[in-house]
């Protein structure tokens, strides 16, 4: 286990650091609205009613007295310790358990391109130190309108981006689903759902969508992956990729009725897909359909907030390419994803977070068989953090607009690919792989 020692020099260090580079979500959006972090945010990144307004206006609103550009930058420290030592280390260069690390950096485009037109963009560029690769990241360049017909509000706009879900409004979807963040030097099951990052980075695609008097919401879109060549160059590693064939088409439909301080959406969301596995053609495709359901409730008060999501995604699976080419052992496979998470926080500076994971899948020794001794996707735990963020309502005096979050993450995995005990055939059990994590977030 870590030290107290170790634990404050590493608390001290990310003082000093958010103090030495003026540093939230993002301050970008702050300058140019006017408005401090909490307005928008219940805790980066989870988005409050108005946050979820000004992205579905495309990331403009007028109100901004500031004449500094839309660009901000974030980057994270972190220890990471895990309950067993990692053989061979838990990525190159890092030792196999106790590991401090500069986790990555990102610089970020936000808010407004063109006012009077309504185009906005979040747009991300990450270095990953672990990869040693710098590559475009979420990305979402929007046009949209506002109008009232009647009485009754409506706001509709197109969104270009790289990865379905992130444009959506809620924190329920993938992209923005807890954990918001996480060791990149500690274990993780293998297994998600296609729409859970499959193409994330390495597609692009395009969706349109409509809120309709901010209580019903409405998307749909269609993805295609990059080709090898595109993707060295927005620097995503191609290497044994799939491809789409034709169209990946997503969708989102959600209903958010608020009243007082609180607000209860339900919605569901899904993705169909046609792929090549590792780009290998002559053996026809894989098509995923991915089906889930969601649900997030706010409670927003003026001293603490509470706020409940929960989602669960059907995925299932049509091998044709993969058991022609012997890497499945079953024409047809299913997965299933859930996730619920509950938060408390005080004076959106304090927050205790606790959530739960699952994954389950039918038993395939192609798919899973180099991963579980039973060939079995199946894990699920337990994730319990505490962050304090004393920037929300504002930053020091010579950059208003600065964050900080320190972040206290623990991982316990009940079940770890297919069994809680010996998962790898070798002795492995899944709490193995139980973490402890401690991160310094600075964004400025």
């Amino acid at each position: 286990m870590m030290t107290v020692r170790r634990v404050a020099a590493l608390m001290l260090a990310g003082i000093a650091l958010a103090f030495a580079l003026p540093a939230e979500a993002l301050p970008s959006y702050a300058r140019q609205t006017g408005q401090e972090c909490a307005a928008c945010h219940n805790g980066f990144p989870e988005l409050t009613p108005y946050g979820r307004l000004f992205k579905a206006n495309g990331y403009v609103f007028p109100g901004s007295t500031s004449s500094i550009p839309g660009f901000s930058a974030m980057m994270v420290g972190s220890y990471t310790h895990t309950q067993s030592p990692q053989a061979g280390g838990a990525a190159p260069g890092y030792g196999a358990d106790d590991n401090f690390a500069f986790e990555f950096a990102s610089l970020f485009y936000g808010g407004a391109i063109s006012s009077d037109l309504g185009i906005g963009a979040f747009i991300q560029t990450t270095y990953n130190h672990f990869s040693g690769r710098y590559s475009w990241d979420n990305t979402d360049i929007r046009w949209a309108h506002s109008s009232i017909v009647g009485d009754r509000e409506w706001v509709y706009g197109i969104s270009l981006n790289n990865n379905p879900s992130v444009t959506d409004l809620w924190n329920t979807t993938p992209a923005w689903r807890y954990p918001f963040q996480s060791s990149g030097l500690a274990p993780t099951p293998e297994t998600r759902t296609l729409i859970e990052g499959a193409l994330a980075g390495s597609s692009y695609g395009a969706t349109t969508y409509l809120l309709w008097d901010r209580l019903i919401y409405g998307e749909v879109g269609l993805y295609h992956s990059l080709t090898t060549r595109l993707s060295s160059t927005l620097g995503v590693d191609p290497t044994g990729s799939n491809s789409t064939s034709g169209p990946a088409i997503y969708w989102r439909l959600a209903v958010e009725p608020t009243w007082g301080r609180h607000s209860w959406e339900v919605g569901t969301f899904g993705l169909r897909a046609s792929e090549v596995p590792g780009r290998v053609s002559g053996f026809g495709t894989d098509d995923t359909t991915d089906i889930g359901i969601d649900t997030q409730y706010q409670f927003l008060a003026a001293d603490y907030s509470f706020s409940l999501q929960a989602s669960h995604i059907w995925e299932t699976l049509t091998l044709n390419s993969s058991f022609a080419q012997g890497n499945a052992a079953k024409l047809h496979n299913s997965v299933a994803s859930s996730h619920v998470k509950a938060s408390v926080a005080y004076d959106q500076t304090y927050a205790l977070t606790l959530g739960y994971f699952r994954v389950a899948g039918s038993a395939d020794p192609g798919l899973y068989g180099g991963i579980s001794a039973n060939s079995s996707p199946n894990s699920d735990g337990l994730i319990g953090e505490i962050d304090y963020t004393p920037f929300n309502h504002g930053g020091p005096g010579f950059w208003p607009w600065a964050n900080i979050r320190f972040g206290l993450q623990y991982n316990y995995y009940l079940k770890y690919d297919g069994s809680p005990k010996n998962y790898d055939g070798n002795g492995a059990n899944a709490t193995d792989n139980n973490t402890l994590y401690l991160f310094t977030w600075l964004a400025f």
